[in-house]
Formats: structure tokens, C-alpha cells, sequence
């Protein structure tokens, strides 16, 4: 994924006169402010001293926080979630549309989703293991992760609109893919290792946010 800088360049001909190149914004990458004209900010949850990092350009500000749970107390691995508000400043409505996630460089697709209160058969889990249950997830059931809007294998997911003057929460829930154990624990606690890549794209911009492991906040039991 190509960052796309909005450039100007004059190039002067001795007949045909200035011809002007430009160039559109089309990736903002937070922390890295000074080219593509978007603001990088970070806030702290009152309630939970977790960090959510604000992007901002135009009228549209991103917010966001990772966090993370073990798949179970019998099974390896972890659940990785990534939750996201946009806010729309602008006077039209924002197309927000799933983005993509990766994890030390390999690419996650978004699972199925069985939404909390729905069940699905002990046949189905085994047929297909990469099934989330929201309503096993503690994330979800403590409200610290909001259910309101989830990505997921379903296309109609995909696509969500922001109203002028209002507010979306959207979250994403994967599996960490690593094979290998994907949490240190040290005296200050677990935490997932590497480096987390996700991204969402509102109108038409990619909103990428990288976080190192050690970001994440562990909203499991």
C-alpha cells in the first residue's frame, strides 16, 4: 500500500507554458504527520488509562485502541480487536469501509461473525474453527468492546455510513495467525508481541494505524 502525497510541480515549457502534476492524499499513517497534512494525537480512556490514537484530516477524525483476550483456558492463541470511531465533522455523510489487517506482516481476513445472544452447532465450530462467538468473548460482554458494528466475513459488513455531524464505532475481531506463542509475560503483565497494521478507508483514504504489541489491552478474564 503506496502512500499518495498531494503534489504541485510547475514544470515550465518555452511554448506550451506551465503544466501542473497533482498528486491525491490517499493514505494517512498516524505519527507521520508532516507530508500528508493529517494530525496524529493520542488520548488516554479516562476509565481505563488505555491509549486511543486520533487521526485527523478534513473534517474526519479516526479513533482508535487495540485490545486483546485468549481464545480460551483450554486452547492457544488470542483474539486481537481493533476498535475504531469516526467522527464526521464534514456536512455529507462518510462512506467507512473495512480496510485490512495484518500481524508481523501476515494478512488476517476478517472471520465469521455469530453475534452475541446466536449459536452456533459444536458441528459447525469443527467444520469451520475460524468462527468467532462474540458471546463467549469477554471483550464483548463487558461493553469494553462495542457489538454495535462488527467487520466480518460477511460483504454486506464491509460498507458503513457516518451522517454529517455524527459518530461510528466499528470493531474488528481475528485471530492472531502466528504459530508460534504470541504473548510475553513479563512482571508488568502479558502482552501480544510484534507489530499490529490495521487500517480503514473513509472516503476514498486510508486511515492506517501500526501499533507494537505492548499497546494492547488485555480485556479478557
Amino acid at each position: 500500500m503506496g502512500l499518495a502525497i498531494f503534489v504541485s510541480t510547475v514544470l515550465l515549457g518555452q511554448e506550451t507554458g506551465p503544466i501542473i502534476k497533482t498528486e491525491v492524499v490517499s493514505t494517512f499513517l498516524w505519527g507521520e504527520d508532516a507530508r500528508s497534512g493529517a494530525i496524529s494525537s493520542i488520548v488516554h480512556d479516562p476509565l481505563t488509562g488505555s491509549a486511543i490514537r486520533k487521526l485527523s484530516y478534513d473534517g474526519i477524525e479516526v479513533r482508535a485502541r487495540l485490545a486483546y483476550e485468549r481464545v480460551s483456558a483450554d486452547e492457544a492463541g488470542i483474539f486481537l480487536i481493533h476498535t475504531t470511531t469516526i467522527v464526521n465533522s464534514t456536512a455529507a455523510p462518510a462512506i467507512v469501509r473495512y480496510g485490512g489487517v495484518s500481524v508481523d506482516g501476515h494478512a488476517v481476513l476478517p472471520p465469521a461473525i455469530v453475534p452475541a445472544g446466536k449459536k452456533v452447532s459444536r458441528k459447525e465450530l469443527k467444520r469451520n474453527p475460524d468462527i468467532v462467538e462474540l458471546g463467549r468473548m469477554n471483550c464483548f460482554a463487558t461493553s469494553y468492546v462495542s457489538a454495535a458494528n462488527v467487520f466480518s466475513a460477511n460483504p454486506s459488513s464491509g460498507v458503513l455510513t457516518v451522517l454529517p455531524g455524527a459518530a461510528l464505532t466499528v470493531s474488528s475481531v481475528f485471530r492472531d495467525p502466528r504459530r508460534y506463542q504470541p504473548l510475553r509475560c513479563t512482571t508488568d503483565g502479558c502482552f501480544p508481541t510484534g507489530t499490529i497494521r490495521y487500517y480503514v478507508t473513509v472516503n476514498g483514504q486510508d486511515y492506517v494505524f501500526m501499533w507494537p504489541g505492548s499497546s494492547a489491552v488485555n480485556c479478557g478474564k
